[in-house]
């Protein structure tokens, strides 16, 4: 089984015509999956446009009452999957956007190298003209932050060039365990893409095997302008790192 997990908020113009496309993936591409949306507080029509798709996709939506954000949807994304599986081992996690960005089209190729014997596949964005101007130079900044020596250890994971991204597969042993050792505590906090480094860090720990698939991303098919903000953005990166540094410290004093 794959869960196909979700985040959604205010994703109307987009999540509808996403599941349409990855049913269309999985008719061509035969496996059982379930998707789980968690709706993030939407303002928008995403619940309304999500109902019909009950009575023709295996879909669950998980809504939030109040806004909780990117890593809490994970986190909650997470548990459900991992409360559901009947065969850990076997089963696993699709983390994807809820918009046009990672492409459905794009599963078999993550799918294969899971059932090839990968724990973690990491969907790696390749740098494509399409990119709003603040993603490449968000791309950029961040590979250059996360060479710097004194952050360097906490900002890269060994084979993967793209920590930052949301596309993934995890296995669901590799998910089980991630949460039991996070306890009562979320997965992983933080903003998206420290959310996406700090999950991808656990689980690599936990896997047997890390690969890394480099892919396309879609930006030209989003109805909205990027969520993107560079300096943000790239402040909270290089924040991580020196928070992630300043916990070995303590740890082995």
């Amino acid at each position: 089984m794959l869960y196909i997990c979700i985040p959604s908020r205010n994703e109307a113009p987009t999540i509808g015509v996403l599941l349409w496309r990855i049913r269309k993936v999985f008719r061509e591409f035969s496996r059982e999956y379930e998707i789980l949306v968690y709706d993030d507080a939407s303002t928008d029509e995403t619940s309304a446009v999500l109902e019909p798709y009950h009575t023709v996709l295996p879909l669950t939506v998980i809504r939030g009452e109040r806004q909780v954000g990117y890593a809490r949807a994970v986190d909650a994304l997470f548990r459900a999957a991992g409360q559901r599986t009947r065969y850990p081992r076997r089963d696993a996690v699709v983390l994807m956007q809820g918009d046009f960005t990672d492409q459905p089209e794009q599963l078999p190729e993550l799918i294969k190298r899971f059932e090839g014997g990968a724990d973690v596949v990491v969907a790696e964005s390749a740098a494509v003209p399409t990119a709003p101007t603040a993603v490449r130079k968000l791309a950029t900044w961040a590979r250059r932050v996360a060479k710097l020596w004194p952050v360097r250890a906490h900002l890269s994971i060994g084979g993967v060039a793209d920590p930052f991204g949301t596309y993934r597969v995890f296995r669901i042993t590799v998910v089980r365990d991630v949460v039991r050792a996070a306890g009562e505590a979320p997965v992983t906090e933080g903003p998206v893409r420290v959310a996406n480094l700090e999950l991808l860090r656990r689980a690599a720990a936990l896997a047997r095997r890390v690969e890394a698939v480099s892919v396309e991303p879609r930006y030209d098919l989003r109805p909205r302008a990027t969520r993107v903000q560079l300096w943000p953005d790239l402040k909270a990166i290089l924040r991580a790192g020196w928070a992630a540094r300043k916990r070995r410290a303590v740890a082995a004093a």
